[in-house]
């Protein structure tokens, strides 16, 4: 999601954004022509009624982009502002320009391959525009517009509407095998995206409370290398009646991979702890790489 917002001009920053718009539309055209359009797959959200449309009408997909993106990145203006807005344009008249005239290979006419991979390239490409600060496609900004006028569908479910519509379609005009590989392209797509968004190390919230606290913070401080966070809280009614009980609570942040180890050594030192784990899409600030141990 993106908010409206200044921030002031930095020369390398936008330099760095613009290489990866420009990688993002290379990847996303060789994922479409390299794979997908030759075997009449499509994807997800606007890109997928976009590829649809040129396979039912004949109609050139560089046009149809255009098109059907473009009053989606207008109406989004108001919410995600003028920059957003102009890279989001620029980005999708590149990549309407670089299908129109780069010539790509036709990778593979094996379908399975077909569509994991055109998905993979595909996912890259709009992943990389989205690190850059554009969208390659408009179906997140439409959904966000959905959702904020409806007040009742959050913008998850208005894309899960969106894609089951599109490929419900798809299977009508093209067939139940097109729309079948079509919508492992899709997942394929959407795994790479937060691939990219999110990193291969997705953080892990943990709360624990627990009558040993000061034992498992040296735990996850001086053992795991993690940081940690203590905040007062109050014992609640529970079997034993307890309430009003002080007591400390721990907040740490840890990677998938570390939550085993974590528990594990908590378990050791309280086996009543209550654990309460979250995910973390994104983190900034603090002591999130893991501290060398000695």
């Amino acid at each position: 999601m993106y908010s409206k917002s200044k921030t002031p001009f930095n020369l390398s920053n936008e330099i760095r954004n613009a290489v990866l718009i420009l990688l993002g539309i290379l990847s996303a055209s060789m994922g479409l022509k390299g794979f997908l359009l030759s075997s009449h797959f499509i994807d997800g959200g606007v890109t997928g009624i976009s590829m649809l449309l040129t396979h039912i009408f004949g109609i050139p997909l560089p046009y149809l982009l255009i098109v059907i993106n473009l009053p989606f990145i207008i109406m989004g203006y108001r919410f995600m502002g003028q920059a957003f807005a102009i890279k989001s344009a620029l980005a999708i008249i590149g990549l309407s320009v670089c299908l129109a005239t780069i010539t790509f290979p036709d990778i593979t006419p094996d379908k399975l391959l077909t569509a994991i991979f055109g998905g993979v390239f595909i996912g890259v490409g709009i992943g990389l525009a989205m690190r850059g600060g554009a969208v390659l496609d408009g179906t997140e900004i439409a959904a966000m517009l959905v959702s904020k006028s409806t007040q009742i569908l959050k913008v998850s479910d208005v894309i899960l509407i969106l894609n089951i519509i599109i490929f419900a379609a798809a299977a009508f005009f093209l067939g139940i095998e097109v729309a079948l590989y079509s919508i492992l392209t899709y997942f394929a797509a959407a795994k790479m995206i937060d691939f990219l968004l999110h990193g291969i190390e997705q953080y892990t919230g943990v709360t624990i409370i627990s009558e040993k606290s000061e034992n498992i913070r040296q735990v996850i401080t001086e053992k795991l290398g993690r940081g940690a966070t203590i905040y007062q809280g109050k014992r609640g009614y529970g079997k034993r009646g307890d309430r009003n009980i002080n007591m400390d609570i721990i907040f740490t942040v840890v990677t998938r991979l570390e939550i085993p180890q974590l528990r594990k050594e908590i378990k050791l030192l309280d086996a009543q702890a209550f654990i309460i784990q979250h995910s973390i899409d994104d983190t900034e600030g603090g002591m999130i790489k893991k501290r060398p141990l000695h």
